[in-house]
């Protein structure tokens, strides 16, 4: 074993949903590893800081309004970058939209739901349907209103909207530029929603103490809303673009006609959950088929879509995600797996309509699955048919396999013995006369596994991806995404027990 890598001890694995007291790790492997980390130089409450990341759900922030009040620009003042898309035009597609945030020490998730009026899509309860849909997976809301213009018949409705979810909400008074338009802001406590934050998102005034209200609204750990219980149905999303046959598979599993199912893209418009038995066991299938399409307002109906698919994987364990395989792979398809990716949920990709296929479009889909989807060879793959049954029977064994991958732990002292060998086999290259060295490691968490390695140096994204690869080689992974951090040494401290100061990159 490579003499820089430690192998603290292990304790008994824990059940099934459940995490330990810290993460992956019991009460003897902790102390024994943050011990371990002290002689190495790391300060024991960075560890500590380190390892506590990402267990469990982080809270979720969604921020809505009406078109135009500055939504995306106060979400990209959250996130202290541009990254939600800013455009006069309502209904924009964006390529995400949920986003990670940090304020005064604690993460959560922002989603952007665009523009919010009666009209939108033409149908005022569908419309409606999708507000309380993204609100219904937060929570917390920020109502962005425009101080500036004051309160409109738009806004009152959304308060009324708002007050039937019961969610928590923190009001945002935007456009408020100066101390004149403090009175503007203060004219909004006429929608009763509780105290209006005069806030200039293009300018960041008044976005600090906005994030306090949103922190103290925010539960801090909120529970996992998936199934947990030993011998539970398992929550899966069934998820794709509209009309490659999601309503069609739910339909033909369960047995019956549970859903509705035409041609018309986008047939199906509030997230049907169904319990249908499947490979001898019960199985929660949730439908997220896209709502209906309108030729001048698909821009809008995408990015509702994309919205309805964030939010169902939110309530998910594992996604089912439908390619149709008689078309050629898609932007959107992509998009749709990068989505359950970055959700960190099981993965298993179902190529529909297989049976329509000649030899010339398998070929070339062997192609476009090699070229666009590299990012997840790791994920189960099925061929079937929904409309025909064909081939249904693979998708639960897909299914356990992957969620199998998603909560699998390896003890601390395996691992840092795979580490070991890794490392002293395939050494990080030298970069500018250094040669970064990983010390030790842990599994930090599960579902999906999450991993930490602690480092004297940067470690390149090629050389984490190789570390990744070899993770999955080693102890399987199949179908699950693995999330890979590291923490950097940057001084070495003077004998047992001394202090560094260490860095992270993920």
């Amino acid at each position: 074993m490579h003499d820089d890598l430690h192998s603290p001890g292990h304790s008994p694995g824990h059940h099934q949903g459940t995490e330990a007291p810290h993460g992956a790790l019991g009460e003897a492997e902790y102390e024994e590893f943050m011990r371990l980390a002290a002689e190495e130089g790391f300060e024991a409450a960075e560890v500590d800081s380190e390892l506590a990341k990402g267990s469990g759900r982080l809270p979720v922030l969604a921020v809505i309004g009406r078109p135009n009040v500055g939504k995306s620009t106060l979400v990209n003042r959250i996130l202290g970058r541009r990254e939600a898309v800013v455009e006069d035009r309502p209904g924009v597609t964006r390529d995400r939209v949920t986003y990670q945030a940090e304020w005064a020490g604690r993460r959560f998730k922002v989603v952007d739901t665009g523009g919010w009026e009666q009209d939108v899509l033409g149908i005022e309860a569908s419309v409606a349907a999708q507000a309380e849909f993204a609100i219904e997976a937060a929570d917390a809301v920020v109502f962005v209103v425009d101080a500036s213009v004051g309160a409109t018949d738009t806004d009152e409705n959304m308060v009324r909207l708002l007050r039937r979810t019961g969610k928590p909400v923190v009001l945002c008074a935007n456009k408020v530029d100066g101390p004149s338009g403090e009175a503007d802001a203060a004219a909004l406590w006429s929608l009763g929603v509780g105290e209006p934050h005069p806030v200039s998102a293009l300018h960041g005034r008044g976005t600090g103490d906005l994030l306090d209200a949103v922190l103290r609204a925010m539960p801090e750990a909120p529970p996992e809303t998936f199934s947990v219980a030993p011998g539970g149905p398992r929550r899966i999303a069934l998820i794709g673009r509209p009309n490659v046959g999601k309503s069609s598979l739910l339909n033909k599993v369960a047995g019956e006609e549970r859903v509705v199912v035409n041609e018309l893209a986008g047939t199906t418009r509030d997230p049907v959950d169904e319990v249908v038995e499947l490979g001898g066991k019960p199985w929660v299938f949730v439908d997220t088929a896209g709502i209906r399409r309108r030729t001048h307002l698909q821009a809008g109906a995408d990015y509702y879509a994309s919205l309805r698919t964030a939010a169902a994987l939110e309530k998910a364990e594992a996604a089912v995600v439908l390619i149709d395989a008689s078309d050629t792979i898609s932007v959107q398809d992509t998009r749709i797996l990068t989505m359950a990716v970055e959700a960190g949920r099981a993965l298993v990709i179902a190529y529909n309509k297989w049976d329509t296929l000649d030899e010339e479009r398998r070929h070339y889909l062997e192609r476009e699955i090699e070229r666009d989807l590299a990012q997840v060879r790791w994920a189960p793959r099925v061929n079937i048919s929904a409309a025909t049954g064909r081939h249904l029977d693979k998708l639960v064994p897909a299914l356990e396999r992957a969620l199998e991958g998603w909560q699998t732990r390896v003890p601390t002292g395996k691992l840092n013995s795979f580490l070991g060998e890794l490392v002293a086999a395939h050494p990080h290259p030298v970069r500018g006369g250094k040669q970064p060295r990983i010390l030790f490691g842990t599994q930090a968490g599960a579902r999906p596994p999450r991993f930490v390695l602690f480092a004297t140096g940067f470690l390149e994204a090629g050389y984490r991806r190789f570390i990744e690869r070899r993770l999955r080689e080693e102890f399987g992974f199949e179908g699950t995404p693995i999330h890979l951090s590291v923490r950097v040494r940057e001084k070495r401290g003077t004998g047992k027990g001394a202090k560094g100061k260490a860095r992270r990159h993920d």
